[in-house]
């Protein structure tokens, strides 16, 4: 019904030379599973950096580079509900404005909007709002001006929790995207795209609009928006694809297309485009596979193959909770792929920088492991008990400030979390606490801890830290 690849290649836009040359040689690989070679890799630009205001947008949240984003410096701001009503009144009066006034009230905003919950502030005034923002994106009089404005209208969807929003601004970004000069606001309209259908109200054909729309970009390198070869737009693209498909429950009939664009990624020569491709695919991997119904037998053969790789629960841990059964397969050629996430796991050479090295290997070591057991969530390591020789996981979970901590055992909850923390930044922790309905709604309950585990916990990190070493073990924690 919802065919990607098919869409993205009927839709009139350039797609690369790649992608065309993999389409026609994909029925003899079929047939044959012969094992061709793919071309050499592309040489994509790298994007620029952008304000500290507007942030990071197109960065990937790796488990070896993830940030404390605990720290609020507004905490002790009491009069910052003044504050957001003086900015939201400057907004307002676009007349008297000048271009360096917006966007420091524009600056003004985001700050405040991250850091503290202001839904009940700005429940009156979130059409005005709209207003102003699609006014400074329409007119882009500047890109900081316009950037911040996204960046707004990005927290105003996952605040203002209306579902009138998508149909109000969806036109204009898909306008923008195409047609803005600059990269920077094509890439930055792309995630605020992705936000505004997920919290704004799109509906199942929304969403699968905007995924096609998003592959397009992928499938062409970004020559589909007149941005060839810049990895911010790709890399937001692949982002926010992954991130509007973990809210669909089934996509087998996507499964296959939508892999062979991914793997094609994998060649960039930008780790944020293979990073945010491999988690694509092994998003994908996992939704081949569902729990296990209660009227349901398991065949016998694969239940033996099941207790040989690690039987796992839905909760992504050896337990009683429901098994996972494969209901489809993800991709034709999973072999070929295997071969391709091991390299990019032991990806060397010189020409790769310290920090993408350290970041690919980790990245798909887990990826890799997830595509060779679809069981198995993001991070997941076994181990084996000498006792009973049975396998066991690790769990991974994230600690959100210091009272509490929540389980990523799954690629799902993973890339919410990304895109969540791509949104809030160092707010989210304020956001989650203060009862934001769209970041509760969009990752599992947290869990809490004592005060005396978490300081054993906080302990431990910070022996870690000392010396250096990275182990992902069944007690290990990430702070937010």
């Amino acid at each position: 019904m919802h065919d990607l690849r098919r869409q993205a290649l009927e839709s009139g836009k350039t797609i690369s030379r790649k992608a065309q040359s993999r389409e026609a040689s994909r029925a003899t690989s079929r047939a044959s599973s012969a094992q061709n070679s793919r071309p050499s890799s592309r040489n994509a630009s790298r994007h620029a950096s952008e304000d500290d205001e507007v942030g990071s947008q197109s960065d990937t949240w790796s488990a070896a580079s993830l940030d404390d984003l605990a720290d609020n410096p507004e905490v002790d701001n009491e009069e910052w509900a003044q504050e957001l009503g003086d900015r939201i009144q400057e907004l307002l009066d676009r007349k008297r404005s000048s271009v360096q006034g917006r966007e420091e009230s524009l600056s003004a905003y985001c700050r405040l909007s991250k850091f503290h919950y202001v839904e009940e502030e700005i429940r009156s005034k979130i059409q005005d709002l709209l207003g102003a923002f699609t006014r400074s994106i329409k007119y882009q009089t500047s890109v900081r001006e316009t950037t911040l404005a996204l960046r707004a209208l990005e927290l105003l969807a996952i605040t203002a929790y209306d579902n009138t929003i998508y149909e109000n601004v969806e036109p204009l970004l898909t306008r923008t995207i195409r047609d803005s000069t600059s990269n920077i606001v094509k890439a930055a309209a792309i995630h605020c795209l992705g936000a505004c259908t997920y919290f704004g109200g799109a509906g199942e054909d929304g969403f699968f609009d905007q995924m096609n729309f998003f592959l397009d970009i992928v499938a062409s390198d970004g020559h589909s928006i007149d941005a060839p070869d810049d990895a911010g737009s790709v890399t937001a693209a692949l982002q926010e694809w992954g991130f509007l498909a973990t809210e669909i429950e089934d996509l087998e009939n996507e499964s296959e297309d939508a892999v062979g664009i991914f793997i094609d990624q994998l060649d960039s020569g930008e780790s944020s485009v293979q990073i945010a491709a491999g988690e694509n695919i092994a998003l994908l991997y996992e939704k081949s596979y569902t729990p296990q119904e209660d009227d349901e037998d398991v065949d016998e053969e694969e239940d033996q193959s099941d207790l040989d790789s690690s039987v796992l629960s839905v909760d992504g841990e050896d337990g009683d909770g429901p098994r996972l059964v494969k209901r489809y397969n993800a991709y034709h050629n999973t072999p070929e792929l295997l071969r391709q996430l091991q390299s990019l796991a032991t990806v060397s050479g010189k020409r790769i920088n310290k920090r993408d090295k350290k970041s690919l290997h980790t990245n798909f070591a887990s990826i890799l492991t997830t595509v060779e057991n679809p069981r198995r969530g993001p991070m997941y390591s076994t181990a084996i008990d000498q006792d009973t020789n049975r396998h066991y996981g690790s769990k991974y979970t994230v600690r959100i400030g210091r009272e509490g901590v929540m389980s990523i055992d799954r690629w799902w909850k993973w890339i919410r979390l990304a895109a969540l923390r791509r949104i809030l930044q160092g707010g989210f922790a304020e956001h989650y606490y203060q009862g934001n309905r769209a970041v509760l709604n969009s990752l599992p309950i947290m869990m809490r801890e004592s005060s005396q585990q978490a300081d054993r916990l906080a302990a431990r990190k910070a022996a870690r830290a000392r010396s250096s070493a990275i182990r992902w073990g069944s007690e290990e924690h990430d702070e937010i």
